[in-house]
């Protein structure tokens, strides 16, 4: 860990925690998602009250798919985010990122969409970004019954979330629709293989390990193949000229650092409108454990503020 930055102290305290609650040596799906729920009960802290909390679903590729919408007033939001949960495209579900997803509904003024895609290793790469496609299309034709403005639409999610973001943007241009205008990509997870400081630098005792990273490839690709596809790796996609304006959010001491960094550069290079922001001494999921680190509430409610006015200024499309 040669050249590893120094940890915030309330993320020294996350870690902590997490080393108190014991488990096995070797990571198991069935691990992963009971200190999924740890986190949630113990870490996430309590989001703000909302104007609207509603369960509903939205048709998937497999059958519907569970959803929740979250709305802040009852004006009509400027348009919908649709968000996509973390957790190694294997754990998680919008109930584990309540917490997250209402500080942003509440910066934002969007409704805000998150979506409960299937999960590896019982569905398999391109199962959760093809879900996570048709909840972004089928938002775009239903954006009234969302309480939202029609033809405004953002996607964002964190971690694997974030893969799923940045590879729906990419199918969205290449299928011809639906136009999305922007995209949140917190920590994203954007190359299955690649050579990058930071994951040396913090493989280990920063939460998420590259050990750990490597067994949610593993869990979620079906074939080695897949690794070199654009739609599970986008920073290796052959072009990403056309797509939306991103807000990339990084945490310093992070295993995927660096790759966020490569994908945020390759999106300026092509034209895009980016802006980075980066957080000193934060690690992987930072934004997932408000309860103990207390400036996330601060960077979730300023990434929802950057979706609402990226929305605002986006022109009113017909469904």
């Amino acid at each position: 860990m040669t050249g590893a930055a120094q940890l915030h102290p309330q993320c020294e305290e996350i870690l902590r925690r997490i080393e108190r609650w014991g488990g096995s040596v070797e990571l198991t799906i069935e691990q992963a998602r009971a200190d999924e729920e740890r986190r949630k009960d113990e870490l996430a802290g309590v989001g703000p009250e909302l104007y609207e909390v509603r369960q509903l679903t939205v048709p998937g590729p497999a059958g519907v798919l569970p959803a929740v919408a979250y709305r802040a007033t009852a004006d009509v939001a400027p348009g919908v985010l649709v968000w996509l949960h973390g957790g190694g495209w294997a754990v998680g579900s919008p109930a584990t990122c309540d917490a997250q997803v209402r500080a942003i509904a509440a910066g934002s003024g969007c409704t805000v969409l998150s979506i409960d895609y299937r999960l590896a290793p019982e569905h398999r790469f391109p199962s959760a970004v093809e879900d996570a496609y048709a909840a972004v299309a089928w938002a775009a034709d239903h954006a009234d019954q969302l309480g939202a403005r029609t033809g405004r639409l953002a996607v964002g999610g964190d971690s694997a979330g974030g893969n799923l973001a940045a590879a729906t943007t990419l199918l969205a241009r290449d299928r011809g629709g639906p136009v999305i205008d922007f995209q949140l990509l917190v920590y994203p997870a954007t190359c299955c293989e690649l050579d990058a400081p930071s994951r040396g630098r913090y493989a280990e005792g920063h939460w998420l390990t590259q050990a750990a990273m490597e067994f949610f490839w593993r869990s979620y690709l079906a074939t080695p193949e897949d690794a070199t596809s654009p739609y599970a790796s986008p920073l290796l996609a052959e072009s990403v000229h056309g797509l939306p304006p991103a807000l990339v959010v990084l945490a310093e001491c992070d295993v995927l650092h660096d790759e966020g960094e490569r994908y945020a550069q390759r999106l300026q290079e092509a034209g895009s409108a980016v802006e980075v922001r980066r957080y000193e001494g934060m690690l992987h999921g930072f934004l997932a454990v408000a309860g103990v680190v207390e400036s996330a509430w601060d960077v979730l409610r300023d990434a929802g503020r950057a979706v609402g006015d990226a929305l605002v200024r986006s022109p009113e499309r017909a469904a």
